[in-house]
C-alpha cells in the first residue's frame, strides 16, 4: 500500500512551496517552528494522500491553511472543500485563516491554534 504521508512524487513540490511560500506563511511560521505553541511539532508543506497543508501538526492531526483571496473565488473554493472533507474523513480538524489576518490580528491566530492544540478536538 502506497504511503499516505508526504508521497515522494510531491517532494519537489513541497520544497518548492517551502522556499516560496507567502509572507503570511513566512511570518506564522515563525510562531510555530520549534514547537513554540504549547511544546507541540508542527511541520510545514506536509502531504497527506494527494494534498498539501501548509502546516501541520502530527501529534494533534491539526493542519492550518493560509488562504488568500484566490481561495474565495468559486473553483478553488471547491477545491479547498474536496481537500477539506478528504482529511476530515482522516480524522483530521483543518484551521483557516486568511493570509491578511497574520498580519492584522496575529494574537487571534495564534490563540486560536494554541486552543486548538491544547484541547482534544478528534472526541
Amino acid at each position: 500500500m502506497m504511503p499516505l504521508n508526504n508521497r515522494k512524487y510531491l517532494k519537489a513540490f513541497r520544497k518548492k512551496l517551502r522556499n516560496q511560500g507567502t509572507s503570511a506563511e513566512a511570518v506564522l511560521w515563525t510562531h510555530l517552528k520549534g514547537k513554540k505553541i504549547a511544546g507541540i511539532k508542527f511541520r510545514r508543506q506536509h502531504s497527506i494522500g494527494k494534498y498539501i497543508i501548509d502546516f501541520y501538526a502530527p501529534s494533534k492531526k491539526i493542519g492550518i491553511e493560509l488562504d488568500g483571496e484566490i481561495h474565495n473565488w468559486n473553483k478553488p473554493a471547491n477545491l479547498d472543500l474536496q481537500k477539506e472533507h478528504f482529511l476530515q474523513s482522516l480524522g483530521i480538524t483543518i484551521l483557516r485563516f486568511e493570509n491578511k489576518w497574520v498580519f492584522e490580528d496575529p494574537d487571534y491566530v495564534i490563540n486560536t491554534i494554541k486552543a486548538s492544540v491544547t484541547t482534544d478536538l478528534n472526541q
